[in-house]
């Protein structure tokens, strides 16, 4: 082995362990301060490529949820009209029946008539209120009914049918003008009051089913979600456990490999006793 102070071969091969040390640790420390395992591309090329899309699916699921929850909320207020439309009429079915009393005089029909016809304009002012950010189920503005983001591909959708309770339409057949002023004009609208009554029950079913079934789907999305986090979690996250205990051991290697060099660099000096 040459002696030499140009070239201190032992210097040299410390110096490059002690390098070596350090560029592990400072990977341990980042996956410490990061939590992952696999921080980037150059970590794990095909692990971060199937991260990332999963990451991708998450987010997407944020906006299918985002599109649930809307739709769940449209629902419940097109229910809670439904329902007050529905106790409305069973009312109006009340007056109807008093008004077909024939012994009823003109200022007590005219006072049931009147109730009757308020209770007309309740309905026809719940129909008109009753939507959520913009969207109506019951006024029968939707026409194609509404439909909803089901997968993060958006390539599916959950469409939820709109139900039309306006007055002198199909569900509701009784007339905007319908009174009782007489009890002729009573007996035609208590026929009218029962199948409207039937038919917004329907109704109301066909909603209910609908917002069941958008509830059950914000749930499965949300467990979706929860499962793809498991599994990024599972592809990338770090084991701190490990990385703590290889801390302290790099820690230890590197202040080892410092007092390597600093032996290794004082070989030269040995040259100075040949001298003297």
């Amino acid at each position: 082995m040459v002696v030499s102070v140009n070239t201190n071969q032992g210097a040299l091969i410390a110096l490059q362990n002690l390098n070596a040390t350090s560029r592990l640790l400072e990977g341990t420390q980042l996956r410490i301060t990061t939590g992952l395992n696999v921080n980037g591309a150059k970590d794990n090329s095909s692990v971060y490529a199937i991260a990332q899309n999963m990451r991708g699916d998450i987010k997407a699921l944020d906006a299918v949820r985002q599109s649930v929850t809307r739709a769940i909320s449209i629902t419940d207020v097109a229910l809670a009209a439904g329902e007050g439309i529905s106790d409305l009429l069973v009312e109006m079915k009340a007056k109807t029946v008093a008004a077909n009393d024939p012994s009823l005089d003109t200022t007590s029909r005219n006072a049931v008539n009147e109730d009757f016809r308020a209770l007309i304009s309740q309905i026809q002012s719940i129909i008109q209120t009753a939507a959520f950010d913009g969207a109506n189920l019951i006024d029968g503005g939707l026409t194609f009914g509404l439909a909803v983001l089901a997968d993060a591909d958006a390539l599916n959708t959950i469409t939820v049918g709109t139900e039309n309770l306006t007055l002198s339409g199909a569900i509701i057949t009784l007339a905007t003008t319908a009174n009782v002023l007489t009890t002729a004009a009573a007996s035609t609208n208590l026929s009218l009051l029962n199948t409207s009554l039937a038919n917004v029950n329907s109704a109301l079913a066909r909603i209910g089913s609908a917002a069941k079934k958008l509830e059950t789907h914000a749930v499965f999305i949300s467990r979706l979600q929860d499962s793809l986090t498991g599994g990024v979690g599972n592809l990338v996250d770090a084991d701190l456990a490990k990385e703590s205990a290889r801390l302290q051991a790099l820690q230890v290697k590197q202040q080892l490999g410092v007092q390597a060099l600093s032996i290794a660099n004082q070989g030269p000096q040995v040259i100075l006793s040949l001298f003297r």
